[in-house]
């Protein structure tokens, strides 16, 4: 099943052009990967999808309905999750308060998620949870941050470079995570820069480098493809 298709889409902010034709497809169950360097259009693509940012040509459907001209607590009501690079905790409610502000029923039948879960998912956060998330390490904050949108039930995962910036060991347990929210059957479409990382936790990537989709393939085919490697991602 076909859970979210981009069509020809172009976004623009203002007056400058950003995504140009830009095409991909996730299907349910499924980790995708949009891969590029820093401003290549990543971002933008998913805060396209999230309606953050405006697409002015092109469609975009999420299990068969358009998102085009929705605003996001519209898209999120859909069922799309969207966990970004800033991450935006809130710095003055504790680990539990920043999870339990975010709930809100999910549109299928799966389990709801819950704070109790979200703590079985990311363990470290379970003793932290009268902190204050401004006391949280960025590695902490990224867990929680994906932890507060999975309280929103969603059936569709956008992460904009959940590695970034963490130290090594968090990028494996966040590899764990990743790899047991795709065996419980949540669809997931996250931006990032790196490969090794992308490799362990997708199963196809798209290559994204000034706006524009440059290769679709399965992780293996980009693996293998030392031109697209070494243009578009420096590798």
């Amino acid at each position: 099943m076909l859970r979210l298709e981009l069509h020809s889409v172009h976004t623009y902010y203002v007056t400058s052009h950003i995504l140009f034709d830009v095409s991909l497809e996730v299907n349910e169950g499924e980790s995708v990967c949009l891969l590029g360097r820093n401003g290549a259009g990543k971002t933008t693509t998913l805060k396209t999808i999230m309606g953050l940012a405006h697409a002015r040509e092109g469609a975009i459907r999420f299990n068969g309905e358009s998102l085009i001209g929705r605003e996001p607590y519209q898209i999120a009501r859909l069922g799309v999750g969207f966990v970004p690079d800033e991450r935006l905790i809130f710095p003055d409610l504790t680990v539990r308060e920043n999870l339990e502000i975010a709930v809100k029923k999910g549109r299928g039948t799966a389990a709801p998620w819950s704070v109790d879960r979200v703590y079985e998912l990311f363990p470290v956060l379970a003793p932290l949870d009268r902190r204050l998330g401004g006391y949280l390490s960025g590695g902490e904050q990224q867990m929680l941050t994906i932890g507060r949108t999975l309280m929103g039930n969603p059936s569709l995962l956008l992460l904009d470079e959940p590695v970034e910036g963490v130290a090594p060991v968090v990028v494996q347990e966040l590899t764990r995570q990743i790899k047991n929210l795709k065996g419980m059957g949540l669809t997931i479409l996250f931006a990032e820069q790196n490969m090794h990382f992308a490799a362990e936790v997708s199963d196809r990537a798209y290559v994204i480098e000034k706006g524009h989709i440059r290769f679709h393939g399965t992780m293996q085919e980009l693996a293998a493809n030392d031109e697209v490697k070494s243009k578009y991602l420096m590798i």
